[in-house]
């Protein structure tokens, strides 16, 4: 199995369940980070939130998906200050996740996964 780890960071702490419940199905052995939601348990997102579950993640190279902007925008900020390699995906949260969860599980490589998911780019 690939050297890589998933973190999912989404506005809603259930639609990041969903996802996780989702794909560790197909992914019992990849390493997955996730967090849903504020901290006080309403829609949104924050730096310091999705900060630690990137650093909770073992792995030093994480494929990251989002659901929204400011998910995305939080992401960007994290990997700018982390010494990890964090490949932010503009996929479909869902598809892409899962998409990435089951190749890495397979034993794909990374660049197999990342050709995958070019083919799910939503480009806007």
């Amino acid at each position: 199995m690939a050297d890589v780890g998933i973190v999912v960071v989404s506005h809603s702490k259930n639609i990041a369940q969903g996802v996780i419940d989702l794909i560790s199905e197909v992914a019992k052995d990849v390493s997955i980070t996730y967090v849903g939601g504020t901290e006080d348990g309403g829609i949104g997102t924050s730096f310091d939130q999705v900060q630690a579950v990137v650093e909770q993640n073992e792995k030093d190279t994480l494929l990251a998906f989002f659901d929204l902007g400011s998910a995305k925008m939080n992401l960007e900020l994290v990997a700018d200050f982390s010494d990890k390699t964090i490949l932010i995906n503009s996929v479909p949260i869902v598809e892409g996740t899962y998409t990435a969860a089951a190749l890495l599980q397979a034993g794909a490589d990374l660049d197999s996964v990342k050709a995958q998911l070019d083919e799910l780019t939503i480009n806007k």
